[in-house]
């Protein structure tokens, strides 16, 4: 997975069967994982907005980079895109009717299917995937995407770490701040639907 700080490939040999798991995660906490790693993205990148690099200015006040920082802004944008996207599908996953993500956006109904119908229909697609068949879409980013969909408590696990890491005076988050969280299926239900 990348780890958002060093913005490298880091694969780890955890999967749920290495810890015992007895019962696959929901959906919605596979769709709230998704959206926490968006957020953690978008947390990096907006904080390595902030500092003022000692040679980033010429004496004269003039950029030494011309775009630099602009391309940098449009990064968080992209990323504030796709936490708020993520942040739809979690919500649709999780139960919420188009009325309600409308009115929360000020929109109708009807605006906020347009604007991420798509958007859930390739996460729950993403969910009914085999393993190993890989994304519809191309790019490490869709597979990194399928990979935390498919192996959440790896992505939670450094999620965890990467909240600690961080922690400001957020009061006690415990040591499993993300993957404590994580909801898992009801093996009862999940027995009973399969064949």
């Amino acid at each position: 997975m990348i780890v958002p700080d060093r913005w490298e490939l880091r694969l780890t040999d955890m999967s749920e069967g290495d810890t015992g798991a007895t019962a696959p995660y929901t959906a919605a906490a596979r769709a709230r994982l998704v959206m926490a790693y968006d957020a953690c993205v978008l947390a990096d990148l907006a904080r390595a907005a902030v500092p003022i690099g000692e040679h980033e200015l010429n004496s004269d006040g003039t950029t030494r980079s011309p775009g630099a920082v602009l391309a940098d802004a449009a990064r968080v944008l992209a990323a504030a895109r796709r936490f708020f996207e993520t942040a739809a599908v979690f919500e649709r996953v999780g139960g919420a009717d188009w009325q309600l993500i409308g009115d929360i956006l000020g929109v109708s109904p009807q605006a906020a299917r347009v604007r991420f119908a798509m958007a859930e229909t390739g996460f729950r697609e993403e969910l009914r995937r085999p393993e190993g068949t890989g994304p519809t879409e191309a790019g490490e980013a869709s597979r990194l995407r399928a990979h935390m969909v498919r192996e959440p408590l790896e992505t939670a696990l450094d999620l965890d770490d990467w909240v600690l890491r961080h922690q400001d005076g957020d009061g006690d988050l415990g040591t499993t701040p993300v993957s404590g969280g994580l909801a898992r299926t009801d093996p009862r239900r999940h027995a009973e639907r399969q064949p």
